[in-house]
């Protein structure tokens, strides 16, 4: 099923571990909805590179999440949030040309140098850049 034009609920909600473990990773009728908003940020990403985008999370349920360590308060589990490349670009060039788009966002992390985390929010987007790398926590802007 399409949630936009290059985006599948398939997509948004495929987790290995969710498959190996035998967890459900149905999202509700409320992240359903949510992840309607999130893939059309998606599509202005992708747009802004021309290029295909491949999501290695998109929403997780709370036993999914739990499972890998995720934040109790991620907005993955409210379908808010996907961890992502772009086809031929470095995690660090696609969080900059992001970070200095017109693309709607709330959250864009680069997470230890490998994928790019980017989040959406219904209220006024804070456009919050962080980085992450092991052992540092999260730092204000692209370090």
């Amino acid at each position: 099923m399409l949630i936009t034009p290059h985006f599948t609920l398939n997509e948004m909600i495929a987790s290995q571990l969710a498959a190996r473990e035998g967890l459900d990773n149905t999202p509700p009728p409320e992240a359903r909805a949510n992840l309607q908003l999130l893939c059309s940020a998606l599509e202005q990403v992708r747009e802004l590179f021309d290029a295909p985008i491949i999501i290695s999370s998109g929403y997780r349920s709370a036993a999914v999440n739990a499972r890998i360590g995720g934040s109790p308060t991620s907005q993955h589990l409210q379908g808010l949030a996907a961890d992502f490349t772009v086809v031929k670009l470095t995690p660090r060039d696609v969080a900059r040309r992001v970070s200095e788009s017109a693309v709607s966002f709330d959250q864009l992390i680069l997470e230890f140098d490998q994928w790019v985390h980017l989040s959406v929010a219904h209220a006024a987007p804070r456009r919050q850049v962080l980085t992450i790398r092991k052992g540092t926590g999260y730092l204000p802007g692209l370090q």
